[in-house]
């Protein structure tokens, strides 16, 4: 199984028989280099996305018309960009699982928002935030999405019992590096966390030792934009 960081809260994560790219914003990202879109899409086969917002879904769109991926998200996005975008969608909400070539995706919750800029640039409702838990290759990856700590991760941890942990940490939008340890550590048992959300632009974290602070226990693997990492 392998994970490559696209910036931001961007991923490939190559499981199963699938090849994800999880909220692959890579036009306007700073992180991301000009040149390293064919990379990133390279066998790509489905587009997983955890909400609507613009630095997670800017790219959804054109890459489901320019490399024919089926965008799997939570039911309200899916049926406007089916109807109105003419894309494949597939459906889910919230304690639904699909599986994508192999891999068992179940979508959790978020506390976050969403909105996608429609009529003109006015955001308008796009459903509600989501996380997923990605079961494969003897792995369950919880992906949180934009999230603060919630109760819900009490139960989540409990009942799918992620071994990998992939948490937004950047702060001022999410949880920042020591509320993202502070609920790692009270609600989950990884072995390995990859923090997310943060770098690209000052007002984020810019670094994760809070995070590794925090889980001394715990390999805490700080991303590299385009450097796979084996699981």
């Amino acid at each position: 199984m392998k994970l490559t960081w696209l910036g931001h809260s961007g991923f490939r994560l190559e499981i199963e028989r699938a090849v994800l790219l999880i909220d692959p914003w890579m036009t306007g990202n700073p992180m991301f280099p000009d040149n390293g879109r064919a990379e990133a899409v390279e066998g790509a086969t489905h587009l997983l996305m955890s909400h609507g917002h613009g630095d997670h879904a800017g790219d959804a769109l054109d890459l489901a018309r320019t490399q024919g991926l089926p965008i799997a998200c939570i039911h309200e996005l899916s049926e406007i960009w089916g109807a109105i975008e003419g894309v494949e969608t597939i459906g889910f909400n919230k304690g639904g699982t699909i599986e994508l070539g192999g891999a068992q995706i179940t979508m959790v919750n978020a506390t976050h928002s969403s909105s996608i800029d429609y009529e003109g640039g006015r955001p308008s409702c796009g459903g509600s935030p989501a996380g997923f838990m990605i079961a494969g290759e003897g792995h369950v990856i919880y992906i949180s999405g934009d999230t603060d700590i919630m109760a819900d991760m009490d139960w989540m941890g409990e009942y799918h019992q992620p071994d990998i942990g992939i948490l937004s940490a950047g702060g001022r939008f999410t949880m920042d590096m020591k509320r993202a340890a502070y609920a790692a550590k009270r609600y989950f048992n990884f072995k390995t966390v990859i923090p997310c959300h943060y770098r690209t632009f000052p007002i984020l974290e810019q670094n994760a030792d809070a995070l590794i602070a925090g889980l001394p226990a715990v390999r805490v693997v700080e991303p590299e934009v385009l450097v796979p990492i084996e699981l």
